[in-house]
């Protein structure tokens, strides 16, 4: 590996040594701000190492969008897709640390703070990555810290059981997306996307057909993780058997990691598939958002409709993978107004604040091993906390895409994006109706969830309280609150700058296709001049031989 991959990758190796050492020295010295301070810091230091790096002058100026000495010695991908999902997930990573920065008391602190950093790092490695093993690494040092932090979560009968339903399930996701691995490296004999690019661009009869499968094991491995529907159903029982900030890590990083993941891989390594995979997408998309909107109204514990909501946002972001995958792609440094998967990302970034933050809420407003777990617990809030309930006013109307906070626009370039599908007419107009149709499901499932998400807003503000919430959860709770609330507020005002680096993200996909064929045909034309030098080298041999056994007839 060399000493350039070494440096592109410093912020996640920063994360990974640190909480190493935090593992380490919690054996010997326990403490609860010891250990969270120094997370904050390794996580301000990452930020620092990757605003250093940006996007260095060869990376930018190679119209593949992939620096070689990176791309080559350890299958990674620096572009403006891997910059942007680090530094969304370095910040939804410091809101993390600082809700847990005061675990119960009868939590091992080092170990629950070190395991959110590994977490992190997890979700920043598959963003910086264009091979399947180490997108399956990324994943899967995600997947393992969560069935740490869900067995280090509340001492009672329903954390073992949330543990044990998560672990499980998620072996069963993981040798889903390793079967559907497995095919592509049995289609193009190598893991590097590129390189599965050219041998699926070339493919006919058999292989197309393993493409097929590969591409459906991949959506039903992956779907578990961003919770999509029918592979949900765990979601609200290990919600609601977990801690709020337990339940705030799982919310958000596998989801960051598993749209990441399927981008990457069904946008770049599969040509020609996209037909199929737009819609297994739409599919997809409808059941997620309905069951996930509809089966909200009911909740009464705060973690489970908070899980639904989850499960009803993961499809409202696959809209927008739909889009991505059936729209015609632009050429190369174009991008449409309402761009899928420029919308996806920018959906990502709005949902991962909102719901991140109100977990933070959640978990500030509990503490001293109590925790707020019914939405009635919520009454009067209000009056008894008032800040908090502006922060969490804040959460709910953003997730509800209420203006002017940043869910609206979210939901407004989701929309968008399947509403001016195809503005140039070159599709088939049957596809744009399904679209159009997906848009209106998606409209009024968005208005059934605002029901959930305003009761809990009136349940706070004009309910009589029950019992004053204990509001013991930590500074470092109400911290990341606070933040996330500036930055839903900020993004709702100011979308502009963000929604501006999502379309550049959008446009770096796109690129990748012709990155992949250049670096393909960059290989083929390497190993022909070997090859021709080699046959040249052989014919200069066999003249020789022959002079020499005439010389010695």
């Amino acid at each position: 590996m060399s000493t350039d991959t070494v440096y592109r990758l410093l912020p996640e190796a920063i994360l990974i040594v640190t909480a190493s050492l935090i593992y380490l020295g919690g054996a010997f010295w326990g403490g609860r701000q010891r250990w969270a301070g120094l997370a904050v810091a390794a996580i301000f230091l990452a930020g620092i190492a990757l605003g250093q790096q940006g996007l260095a002058p060869d990376v930018a100026s190679d119209t593949a969008g992939i620096h070689d000495g990176l791309a080559l010695a350890a299958g990674g991908q620096i572009d403006a897709l891997g910059q942007y999902i680090r530094w969304l997930t370095l910040v939804v990573g410091l809101a993390l640390v600082l809700l847990s920065a005061r675990p119960d008391g009868d939590v091992q602190a080092p170990e629950l703070i070190g395991t959110v950093v590994l977490a992190v790092s997890g979700a920043m490695l598959v963003a910086t990555t264009r091979d399947l093993v180490l997108i399956f690494l990324g994943i899967e040092l995600i997947s393992i810290p969560t069935y740490v932090l869900l067995y280090l979560g509340r001492r009672d009968a329903a954390s073992p059981e949330a543990a044990a339903k998560y672990f499980f399930l998620s072996i069963l996701s993981s040798a889903l997306t390793l079967y559907g691995f497995s095919f592509l490296y049995g289609m193009g004999g190598s893991t590097d996307l590129a390189v599965l690019r050219a041998a699926m661009s070339s493919s006919e009869g058999a292989r197309a057909s393993l493409g097929m499968i590969a591409l459906v094991l991949i959506f039903a491995g992956i779907g578990f993780k961003i919770t999509a529907v029918p592979f949900h159903f765990y979601a609200p029982d290990v919600y609601q058997g977990t801690t709020n900030g337990n339940a705030g890590v799982l919310a958000v990083l596998p989801k960051i990691a598993g749209f990441v993941a399927l981008v990457r891989i069904v946008a770049v390594a599969l040509p020609g598939l996209e037909s199929y995979g737009w819609r297994i997408a739409l599919v997809l998309s409808v059941l997620t958002m309905t069951l996930g909107s509809v089966m909200g109204l009911w909740q009464d514990n705060i973690r489970r409709l908070l899980a639904y909501s989850s499960i009803g946002h993961a499809g409202y972001m696959l809209i927008g993978l739909a889009v991505g995958l059936a729209a015609a792609r632009p050429a190369a440094g174009e991008a449409a107004t309402f761009d899928g998967v420029g919308a996806l990302l920018f959906y990502l970034a709005v949902y991962a604040l909102a719901t991140t933050g109100a977990f933070a809420a959640l978990t500030f407003l509990g503490g001293d091993g109590k925790q707020v777990d019914g939405v009635d617990e919520l009454a009067g809030l209000g009056r008894s906390h008032p800040l908090t309930a502006i922060f969490l006013a804040i959460f709910m109307f953003s997730l509800a895409g209420i203006p002017p906070l940043g869910g609206f626009w979210g939901k407004f370039t989701i929309f968008g994006s399947a509403l001016n599908f195809d503005e140039a007419g070159l599709a088939d107009p049957r596809i744009r109706t399904w679209f159009l149709a997906l848009a209106v499901i998606g409209v009024l499932n968005a208005a059934v969830a605002a029901a959930y998400y305003l009761r809990i807003v009136s349940v706070m503000y004009f309910r009589s309280p029950l019992a004053t919430p204990r509001g013991a959860g930590g500074v470092g709770a109400a911290v990341a609150a606070a933040m996330c609330a500036i930055l839903s507020v900020l993004l709702g005002v100011f979308p502009a700058p963000l929604v501006s680096q999502a379309t550049d993200a959008s446009v770096a996909v796109r690129a990748a296709a012709p990155a992949a064929a250049a670096v393909t045909a960059r290989a083929t034309g390497t190993e022909t001049r070997r090859r021709g030098a080699g046959e040249t080298r052989r014919r200069v041999d066999a003249a020789e031989a022959r002079q020499t056994k005439l010389a010695t007839q």
